[in-house]
């Protein structure tokens, strides 16, 4: 028999045409993504088809065919209970026919192949199968010359996905062209498919990547939820143009929320799509995202604009451009630019409090440089108020331009020098005061440097890291009174000096079982900044930075440069870890710490110098001795007047696979005092609640309450979810009711809520 008859059985051809206009890039399978030990934040799972039966195409699976090696290599290899050849025009194999190359076989009561016209005919239970699919047709015939086939009755399964279909017919035109008529397709048990696509007919093209196709509808249960006369779409992972699935929900804010997103494949590298919103409380709002990647930039710009917002009366968006692009080896260019038309956008359009709870806008450009052992910034800053609460003068100074360079390199053996430098201008607009005044502040430009040496020193098991600087602070002030200009010069310099030492030691351990090393690290840190009087000194973006573990071990309690604290203080620090023996993975980790001072704090940002002879205690605790269990505690206690600064305390079980309950308070003296459990319950393999409940006891009400269901089937997951939050800093709630279903293999519609349940339940998968 000819060795190119294994031409005449590429089916395979038309079934992956088949699949692919169907199933798309989605044909793949995917990683599941784990969550890993110890993590709070987990990835999004891959879709889970454990729950589907085992598909009834399956009865005629071969388990052992080859799974590696090539297929062109491999021999063609024909068996059959009886072979009939009259002549060299024809070949008949009859009972069990079957045609095998490497892992392809094709199956049938009878085959016969025409050596004259290349023609050939498959009949009586004709199946196929390969690494990747499963296919049976009630009769296939065509040529191998042209390459045609017609199957009449085809029924597939991927295997190395999941999926599965039917077509009344489907005929394989060429390599790259194929035709089929009353297709179906799902990823769904076959007998009981929860949804499904079907199409009157639909013709693929495999060179651009298309397939179109008349009368198509998504059918959930028996009810087509969208029907399109006409259909073009990708068959492979080139991009398309075309509508993506819509997202809805319901607040008392605004009413239903409707989203029909409109994707638009421009170029290969930049499309654009488009956001056409319903709000029907509200009005209608266009939305629109740009991104692009070249050579050199990536990046993208998206907005929202609403000509008229009928609740607020007026006229409403956004708008942000993220870019990133590489000027050389190096140099590059980034750019974090947002904006939005007014104080309430987050309140109004927000679905989170972290959204909410955004008190200023920031937006920043620089031109970056960096080589080895130095680095280097020109470009500025901005910052917009987006809490109604916050009047115009809070507004932080813009700056710009702004320059920085830092600097670092080898002097003589282990000493090294270095330089810290900003230069930055302040400009700030004038405002209207609460007694109507107009009031403009003090503008102008800063100069920011500190040389400095470094001998670090260390070991295995110690290290010694001795520095000393100047700092120079230099201004060109300008302040606007109703008659004239003042312009003043203050300046300040004042050295620095610290000492940072510590040991670390170790020890081997067991517990529970298990082999641990244990380190204990003392550490002390010394610092030295003589009094400067700075009452002279504008402030233009110095705050008092949060006190915390790291902040023992600094020279400035102060953002900025405005300010310098004055020091005479040693810390006094210990941390002690047990890492496993066998991963090296961390279990625990507990620190604490206090700065002693030996002089009084005189600089301060507002009120009097204090005379304190020791900083608050500070201690953190990271515990988490299984994989099932994680403790994390941060506790600040001022033994200057008795009393608790900072508290936080989290807990997390995880059990029952995926399930996870999170128990934690958080308290920050005279700003806040908060109790938060959130939790995912699996009830059974197809149920699951989730709930959370965030309660300020501050404030003695409620910052989000959220209560929902999730059911999980073969090929469906849906969830259900009602959510009370604040929408607004001054208090105001909203409530909203989120539906969303997830059509294993295609995709989701509905209110996309797997990005907020992740950032509210932590754990949550």
């Amino acid at each position: 028999m000819p060795r190119n008859l294994s031409r005449t059985f590429r089916l395979r051809h038309l079934v992956q045409a088949t699949v692919l206009c169907l199933y798309g890039a989605n044909a793949a399978a995917a990683n599941p993504a784990a969550c890993l030990p110890g993590s709070d934040q987990c990835p999004r799972k891959s879709d889970d088809f454990s729950l589907c039966k085992p598909n009834a195409l399956l009865s005629f699976y071969l388990p052992d065919l080859p799974t590696t090696g090539k297929r062109e290599d491999a021999d063609t290899d024909f068996s059959a209970e009886r072979f009939q050849s009259a002549d060299e025009s024809q070949y008949r194999l009859q009972g069990n026919a079957r045609v095998q190359r490497q892992d392809q076989v094709i199956r049938a009561d009878e085959i016969t192949y025409w050596t004259e016209t290349t023609a050939w005919l498959a009949q009586g239970k004709v199946r196929y199968q390969d690494r990747g699919m499963l296919l049976s047709a009630d009769k296939a015939q065509g040529k191998t010359t042209p390459n045609t086939a017609v199957l009449d009755g085809v029924q597939f399964q991927l295997l190395s996905s999941r999926g599965n279909g039917r077509a009344s017919q489907a005929e394989l035109i060429d390599d790259e062209h194929a035709r089929m008529k009353l297709v179906r397709f799902s990823t769904c048990d076959p007998d009981q498919p929860s949804w499904e696509i079907r199409a009157d007919d639909i013709t693929i093209d495999q060179a651009q990547g298309v397939a179109r196709g008349h009368d198509v509808s998504l059918r959930v249960g028996d009810v087509p939820i969208l029907w399109l006369p006409y259909a073009r779409f990708p068959t492979d992972d080139r991009r398309q143009t075309g509508f993506l699935y819509p997202s809805f929900g319901f607040n008392g804010n605004s009413g239903l929320d409707f989203t029909l997103p409109y994707y638009l494949n421009l170029a290969e590298n930049y499309d654009l799509t488009l956001y056409p919103r319903l709000v029907t409380q509200r009005g209608f709002m266009a939305g629109a995202e740009f991104r692009y990647l070249t050579g050199s930039s990536r990046g993208q710009i998206d907005g929202s604009w609403m000509p008229n917002d009928r609740r607020a009366g007026r006229e409403r968006g956004q708008w942000h451009w993220d870019n990133f692009t590489s000027l050389g080896s190096h140099w590059n260019f980034t750019a974090n630019i947002n904006g939005v038309s007014d104080k309430r956008y987050f309140e109004d359009f927000g679905d989170s409090l972290s959204a909410i709870a955004t008190s200023l806008l920031p937006s920043s450009v620089y031109l970056n440089s960096r080589g080895r052992g130095w680095s280097f910034a020109a470009g500025g800053d901005k910052y917009q108020i987006t809490d109604p609460s916050l009047p115009d003068q809070f507004e932080p100074y813009v700056r710009l331009p702004r320059l920085t360079f830092d600097g670092d390199i080898s002097l003589a053996g282990r000493l090294r020098g270095g330089i810290k430098s900003e230069f930055v201008a302040f400009d700030k607009d004038c405002y209207s005061a609460d007694n109507g005044s107009r009031v403009c502040p003090t503008t102008g430009q800063r100069l920011d440097l500190y040389p400095y040496l470094s001998l670090p020193l260390e070991g295995a098991a110690w290290f010694l890291r001795p520095e000393f600087g100047v700092r120079h602070t230099r201004y060109d002030v300008e302040t606007e009174l109703p008659s004239q200009t003042l312009h003043a010069n203050p300046q300040r310099t004042t050295p620095i000096s610290s000492v940072d030492m510590g040991l670390i030691f170790e020890r081997d351990t067991n517990l529970f079982g298990k082999s641990y090393t244990q380190t204990l690290e003392p550490r002390l840190y010394y610092l030295r900044v003589p009094y400067r009087d700075q009452s002279t000194l504008p402030l233009f973006d110095t705050q008092l930075l949060t006190f915390d573990f790291p902040q023992l071990f600094t020279t400035n309690r102060y953002s900025g440069a405005d300010r310098q604290m004055d020091a005479n203080n040693l810390t006094v620090a210990l941390t002690t870890r047990l890492l496993e023996s066998a991963t090296g993975a961390e279990r625990l980790s507990a620190s604490l710490g206090q700065i002693r001072y030996f002089d009084t704090q005189r600089v301060q940002l507002y009120g009097p110098a204090t005379d304190y002879s020791g900083s608050a205690y500070v201690g953190e605790l990271d515990l988490h001795l299984s994989d099932r269990w994680r403790l994390k505690v941060a506790e600040q206690w001022n033994p200057n007047d008795d009393r608790t600064d900072l508290s936080a305390i989290s807990l997390q079980r995880r059990f029952l696979g995926d399930g996870v309950l999170n128990l934690s308070y958080r308290y920050r003296r005279n700003f806040l005092e908060q109790a938060d459990i959130s939790t995912l319950i699996p009830l059974n393999e197809r149920w699951r609640l989730i709930g959370r409940w965030n309660y300020s006891l501050r404030d003695r009400k409620p910052l989000e309450n959220l209560f929902g269901i999730e059911r999980d089937s073969c090929c469906v997951i849906w969830r259900l979810l009602a959510r009370h939050y604040l929408r607004s800093a001054s208090g105001k709630a909203n409530d909203a009711i989120y539906f969303e279903m997830e059509l294993k293999g295609l995709g989701a519609i509905g209110q996309k809520t797997g990005d907020f349940l992740r950032r509210g339940i932590l754990g949550y998968q």
